[in-house]
């Protein structure tokens, strides 16, 4: 038993279906929490969020808001699924690298942390795929 343990343990293979089912479980931990964390919030909480959330593109606090909804909790839903998992990665990426490098440039590292976090995160997704046990895998001949 301990033999078998400390071989799984050491072991480095990149088997499809190990791999499949590691980005299938990071896909939905990832997708939860960004939507738990950031997007219901500022989706119930629609007119605090337009005061709240930053503009430094100058496309109003609206428009923000909308879009933050939409690449924290809409985006997100298709991530999990993995169904237009890339694509839906790019909005998402967009926030998260935009509340890094511009929002929260002059922030101490505990604030500027999050954004980077997530970006890395959302980042490995979109170099990997969603692995097999993704709609995208199922409709690919399509």
């Amino acid at each position: 038993m301990i033999k078998e343990i400390v071989h799984w343990l050491r072991d480095t293979s990149l088997d499809s279906r190990k791999t499949s089912w590691g980005l299938l479980i990071f896909r939905i931990l990832l997708c939860m929490s960004l939507i738990n964390t950031h997007g219901i919030k500022k989706a119930v909480h629609f007119e605090e969020s337009i005061a709240h959330i930053p503009d430094p593109l100058g496309l109003g606090g609206e428009f923000n808001v909308y879009f933050a909804i939409f690449a924290n909790v809409i985006c997100p839903i298709f991530v999990m699924f993995g169904w237009f998992t890339r694509l839906a990665i790019l909005p998402i990426l967009s926030i998260t690298l935009l509340g890094f490098f511009v929002v929260h440039m002059a922030d101490p590292w505990p604030v500027k942390d999050v954004p980077l976090m997530y970006s890395l995160a959302f980042s490995l997704l979109l170099y990997l795929g969603p692995g097999q046990f993704a709609l995208d895998h199922k409709n690919k001949k399509l």
